[in-house]
């Protein structure tokens, strides 16, 4: 492993990739570096790339090296290809990060714990996959702390970046288009831990198989904090919020209470922050309660597993699910926890998920979102016990075959609830 405080200065370096990341990366080395920038999108001449000679090679989260277009020059160049976060950690060897990973709830978890360090008066920063790239931070000193959410993307090709605390909260098959195997994915979730150090910790849920079963194959040198037993009642109590009723936010919880240890938190403002927090933006969002209805905009579940989370704390469901499945993905729900579940499949992916669900919850099919509410809204009007009933638009699927991204399927399932259950929020 490299350790020379400036490597990343006065060289022949590549940017592959102009997104969000490399953008940033361009920003931040432009000044001191002979830079060349490359993109699988833009008409660029191959051949002049390829017989550069490039120091590094920085490339983003965004590029699979098997099947972008410099392909092979990658694979030959692989000692050479480094990502923001190397680059972030040599420029901030000696501020604190906590980088949370995980297949779900990494940026609730992110966004708790950045709002309880700043309550604690602490210079906290929200960067990686939530908030602002990791480059593009201004004023850092010394005490800044990074709350750094890192999918398995930027770890895969990562060489030096290293977090003094790791949160790995679940992992379940995802992504499996790119990683190609689960072993592979769950390695490039580890790799976290495993460029840790003895001074460093790392928080890991134990109760979920594929962590249980890398942590028992393998030795690492962070101090391993086992997350397994139920959240304390009488703290629940304290906090008296109902975001936290749920299993998977409780879990989401468990992680914040053993970071708040380790940094030796204030206990009073700790409490108060976690009373106000209501969730984030299409992340098991309530957006309308009432006594009759609950209607819940989840619309960032992208794998079964995180609507099962869910699911499974919830009764007499209305459980809206469909989109671009992703591979491997498996429903890992009982018969006892489907009980009052009935399913609303939408688009064009339906014999998916209908093959998940068959024997095991009642269902219905439609072309699409549109037709599925207008549907659901008629079945609330002439429902005669109108009770605690939810809506739960949980698609367990990604949005990329009617929708930009999952925030644009919120904001239309947000929109269509207001035109046809006829409901304010």
């Amino acid at each position: 492993m490299l350790d020379s405080q400036n490597i990343f200065y006065k060289k022949k370096i590549l940017i592959y990739g102009l997104g969000k990341s490399g953008l940033s990366v361009l920003k931040f080395l432009k000044k001191k570096n002979e830079i060349t920038t490359y993109d699988d999108k833009k008409n660029v001449d191959n051949k002049k790339i390829i017989k550069k000679k490039f120091d590094y090679i920085i490339i983003s989260p965004g590029i699979d090296i098997n099947k972008c277009k410099l392909s092979a020059y990658l694979k030959d160049n692989s000692k050479k290809i480094y990502t923001d976060l190397d680059i972030f950690y040599n420029h901030h060897v000696k501020n604190n990060k906590i980088t949370i990973t995980g297949t779900n709830g990494k940026s609730t978890t992110a966004k708790i714990l950045y709002n309880v360090l700043k309550d604690q008066k602490i210079d906290a920063r929200l960067v990686g996959n939530i908030g602002n790239p990791v480059l593009l931070e201004k004023k850092v000193t010394n005490r800044t702390v990074f709350v750094i959410e890192a999918s398995s993307y930027q770890l895969e090709y990562s060489k030096l970046f290293k977090s003094n605390i790791s949160l790995i909260l679940n992992i379940s098959p995802d992504h499996l288009e790119r990683h190609k195997t689960i072993k592979k994915y769950v390695s490039a979730k580890f790799k976290l831990i495993k460029n840790q150090s003895k001074k460093d910790f790392a928080i890991l849920n134990i109760k979920n198989f594929y962590i249980k079963r890398e942590l028992e194959s393998k030795n690492f040198l962070p101090k391993i904090i086992k997350i397994n037993k139920s959240i304390d009642n009488i703290f629940l109590k304290q906090i008296n919020n109902r975001y936290f009723n749920t299993e998977g936010n409780k879990e989401n919880l468990k992680f914040i209470l053993e970071v708040a240890k380790i940094l030796k938190l204030k206990k009073d403002p700790l409490i108060k922050t976690l009373k106000k927090f209501k969730g984030l933006k299409y992340r098991q969002e309530i957006i309308f309660h009432s006594k009759k209805l609950t209607i819940i905009n989840d619309s960032k579940a992208t794998t079964f597993s995180s609507s099962a989370s869910l699911l499974k704390s919830l009764t007499n469901v209305y459980w809206i699910v469909g989109g671009q499945a992703k591979k491997g993905d498996k429903l890992l729900l009982s018969k006892k926890d489907s009980k009052n579940i009935k399913a609303y499949v939408f688009g064009n992916n339906k014999k998916f998920f209908t093959s998940k669900l068959k024997k095991l919850i009642k269902y219905e099919c439609f072309s699409d979102l549109k037709s599925l509410v207008k549907k659901l809204s008629l079945e609330i009007k002439l429902d005669k016990d109108m009770t605690n009933k939810i809506i739960l638009f949980s698609p367990s699927a990604a949005s990329f075959d009617s929708f930009k991204n999952f925030e644009k399927r919120g904001e239309y399932f947000n929109q269509l609830i207001k035109k046809y259950i006829n409901v304010q929020f």
